[in-house]
């Protein structure tokens, strides 16, 4: 991912867009194991950070950051504006993270 220019904007200030590629994204679907559930549930119930489930939604964010990079390198891009996360549940254990954007081909200016 280095070099990659990743923003949640729809520009770059300081460098010029010179040609959109179009929408890429990156996507998991997770299952959450039986023992984060139990300590989720636990946790719950005297509050406090779910550390373990914090781990492992920030490896899916970084996973699916890869895997939309990944497509934009393949488009030939060498930025991605307007960056979004989407997440929803599917079922009662699995979640799906999705990181999106659109691909662009960015110049720095003088």
């Amino acid at each position: 991912m280095a070099g990659m220019l990743i923003a949640t904007t729809n520009d770059l200030p300081g460098y010029e867009i010179e040609e959109v590629l179009g929408e890429v994204f990156g996507l998991t679907v997770r299952s959450r194991n039986i023992g984060s559930q139990i300590g989720s549930g636990i946790k719950s119930i005297f509050g406090g950070e779910l550390k373990g489930m914090t781990q492992a939604l920030t490896d899916s964010r970084h996973q699916v950051i890869e895997r939309m990079v990944e497509e934009c390198l393949a488009k030939g891009g060498n930025a991605i504006v307007a960056m979004r996360f989407d997440t929803s549940e599917m079922g009662a254990n699995w979640t799906e993270i999705c990181a999106y954007g659109t691909a662009v081909k960015v110049r720095k200016l003088p």
